[in-house]
Formats: C-alpha cells, structure tokens, sequence
C-alpha cells in the first residue's frame, strides 16, 4: 500500500476506495478503537493493517481465505477484525454524518436543495429500501427469505438532494413487507407525532395556498400529506404522467444514493456469509464512508451518478452498468393513502403543470 500510494494513487484509490488523505484521517480516528494491548504472548496487529483489511473487503466483498493470502493474516482473525474495525467506524462517526435534522431550519435547508436542484418544491427526502443479500442466519428458517427467492436484510434510507442519507434503518428481516419496515420505523412514528421539527405549512413558490411539507417515495409506501409519491393507474392523463416525471426526478437522487454505495463498497452486492447484527454494522460502516466522502471528496463519486445533459435528458451513471441492490417489494393491498393526501397530490399536479410551477423541458419528457 506504501508503494501505491507514493507511485499509482489511482490504484491506491481502486484498492481502498477512499482518498490515501481519508485513510490517515480513519486512521487518526478509529485507530485507537481498534488497537490491542500488547500481551506476552504475541504483539497486536498494526491498526492501520486492520483498517486496510476492513476496507479492502466493504469494496470487493471478497471472502477472508481469499484476504488471507493478500494480507498475511489468518482468515479467522480476519473475521474479527473487519467486525471491529466497522463497529468502531460507526461509533465514531454516525452521529456525526448520519444526521436527521430535528429543527425546520435543517428542514427548510433539505427543501431549498430540492427545489434549486431538481425543480420539486416543499421536499424533505427521498425515501426507498434495498435488499442486502446475507446467507441464511442458524434457525433464521424463512424470517430472512424475501420474495426474490434469497434470505437477506433491509436497508431503508431517507437521501437529501445531494445524495447523503439522513436516515438510515438497516437491520430488518427480508420477509418481512416494505410496510411493516416502514410503519415500525421510529422516523415515521416521529413524524406522525410531530416530533421531528418539520416546517410549518407555507405556500409554494409564487402561489398562495398553505402547502405542508414531505418526503417522496415511491408506490411502495402509503400515502399521507407528509409523503408524497406517483400516479400509479394506467392510462393517466397528460398532466398526471408530468408529475410523475417532476416527482421521479426527484426520486431519482435515492435510487442513485443506493447505486453509488454498492458500487463503491461491493460486500454490499454479495451474499454477507456474517450474522445479521455484524452485518448491520457493515451496512452503517459503507453509509458512513459514502457519506464522509460526499461531504468532503463530492468529485469522486460524480462519475458514478446519473447526469442530464443540456435537454435534460438522463445520461446514465455508471453505477448502473453493474449489479445493484433489488428495491423492496410494492405492497398487495392494505397499504392505504388518505383522502387529504390524495387531494394535496392533485393540488400539487395543478401547480407543476401551471406557467408558475411548470419546468419548460417537462412537456417533452413523457
């Protein structure tokens, strides 16, 4: 690793996915989280030995015999390190970087994002779930098969427009429905109970009609006047599929959130041979780092995400030429909108499809 660093950074960078500047400040900070005492016996591995292993396999994914051979350190003390070395991550940044703003300043802040980035007003997040693929647990039985046909855990996440998650709750059974990952999540009980600091109702930009504010999904999730998400019938009218495309677009910064933290730490499109409680805190570690980097590296991951060229139209990012993650499954039934938040979405397809709320490129797109 000394070598690549002094004569090829860009492998450097391949190896370890992060920045050799990143690695010494990881280091700084978790290296005393997972430094052993020296013992009669036999000396502790070196720290910085420990982080590199860790970070080494969240970006291939690789099994510890085959670690083993690269590192020179035995596949079982492998294990334990990059459980530790992950675990110490997540303590030492979590509160840090996986921040859900409790006071509508930090709200309001998410909105303005949204609206100057991607033309959809009053907009908090964008919420989604993902399978990661783990082997079955010891008398898991079917708690952790999911309707894809493979045992695996959730990871539900709430993004703000610059590709950060706000939120995360990883840790589900995979058999279990995206509505009861959602319905049970403390974010949504916070929000039903007023205790996350959402702004007051304001009017949308050159309007004059109170308007709340919300997170945007997908079909997956029910709707209420504080989560938002497409027309779903076949056959919709024009301005109906033009909400659909303002309201995607929007969305797309979640699906793209997903697609660069997989890509960039691969274990994460593996099937996880760990516990699920370690695979948990793998999860949150790739969060962290994917989180640190957008805030402090943003131009290395650029090439990863969806463009739009000057008609707007989506090149895509490279995350998508590989695997990536399977979404949850939309619900059958049961998952029911209301009927105030039916009325505020046919409020809001009035105001995107009028010459104040409307894009000029929108009517091309559908």
């Amino acid at each position: 690793m000394a070598e690549l660093v002094a004569e090829d950074p860009a492998s450097y960078r391949n190896f370890t996915r992060i920045e050799p500047d990143m690695f010494q400040k990881l280091l700084h900070v978790v290296g005393p989280r997972i430094t052993k005492n020296h013992s009669w016996f036999r000396r502790p591995i070196n720290p910085a030995l420990k982080l590199a292993i860790a970070l080494r396999y969240l970006a291939t994914g690789d099994s510890y015999r085959s670690l083993m051979y690269g590192f020179r350190v035995a596949h079982n003390t492998i294990c334990g390190i990059v459980r530790d070395v992950c675990e110490a991550i997540v303590s030492a940044y979590a509160e840090d970087v996986i921040q859900t703003p409790t006071e509508p300043e930090q709200w309001q802040a998410i909105s303005d994002q949204f609206a100057a980035k991607w033309q959809f007003p009053h907009t908090l997040g964008a919420l989604d779930g993902k399978h990661v693929a783990i082997r079955c647990p010891k008398n898991g039985g079917s708690l952790y098969y999911n309707y894809k046909g493979y045992h695996s855990i959730v990871l539900l996440a709430l993004v703000d427009a610059d590709y950060k998650f706000t939120w995360v709750n990883i840790g589900a059974q995979g058999g279990c429905s995206d509505a009861q990952i959602w319905n049970q999540s403390d974010l949504k009980l916070a929000i039903e109970r007023g205790l996350i600091g959402m702004p007051d109702e304001t009017p949308l930009p050159g309007d004059d009609k109170q308007i709340g504010y919300y997170i945007i999904a997908d079909d997956a999730f029910a709707m209420r006047t504080w989560l938002m998400k497409p027309f779903s019938r076949r056959g919709l009218e024009k301005d109906e599929r033009i909400f659909n495309y303002r309201l995607s677009r929007a969305r797309r910064v979640v699906e793209n959130a997903f697609g660069i933290l997989a890509n960039r730490f691969r274990c994460l499109l593996s099937v996880m041979p760990q516990r699920p409680d370690t695979v948990c805190s793998i999860g949150l570690a790739c969060v962290c780092l994917h989180n640190i980097m957008r805030s402090r590296y943003p131009g290395d991951q650029n090439i990863q995400m969806d463009q739009e060229d000057d008609a707007h139209q989506v090149i895509p990012g490279a995350w998508r030429d590989g695997f990536n993650m399977d979404n949850l499954m939309c619900p059958r039934g049961g998952n029911i909108d209301t009927f105030q938040a039916k009325q505020q979405r046919l409020y809001l397809k009035q105001y995107l499809n009028s010459p104040i709320g409307s894009v000029e490129w929108q009517d091309r797109m559908i």
